[in-house]
């Protein structure tokens, strides 16, 4: 596949140079962006384009299910993958019965873990900085 614009170009430049707390932030703010636009759609009765976006999201919280490491840290692997599958059901549920709440809910979820891994990457990208100073 050849990239013809300068745009492609950059997006996968921003995907292949991206450390893995980038991506997974990356990836949270599709999930947010994708939830939000099915939700506005949700309220236009604009039902296909709703429910692709839901897919959408869906499908972002599949990968983020399917990457979780249990032997890193088998606790929050186990945690994570709970909450990824009451994600996925509650976007199921918005997608079926056209439940504005349930989406808001997924909403304010992914908000707070994107917050959270954000906090935890700038932690880790600053006690980094640190070490390479100090040595």
């Amino acid at each position: 596949m050849t990239l013809n614009s300068p745009y492609e170009q950059y997006i996968r430049a921003q995907f292949t140079t991206a450390t893995p707390g980038k991506l997974l932030l990356m990836a949270y703010d599709g999930a947010i962006r994708f939830a939000k636009v099915a939700a506005e759609k949700m309220k236009e009765g604009k039902l296909d384009e709703q429910s692709a976006n839901i897919r959408k999201c869906q499908n972002i919280i599949a990968e983020l299910m399917s990457s979780l490491n249990p032997e890193v840290n088998r606790q929050l692997a186990d945690s994570l993958f709970a909450l990824y599958s009451y994600l996925f059901d509650k976007l199921t549920r918005a997608n079926i019965s056209d439940d504005s709440q349930a989406l808001d809910e997924v909403i304010a979820i992914l908000t707070e873990l994107r917050a959270a891994w954000a906090e935890a990457d700038a932690t880790v990208r600053t006690g980094a900085s640190k070490e390479v100073k100090a040595a």
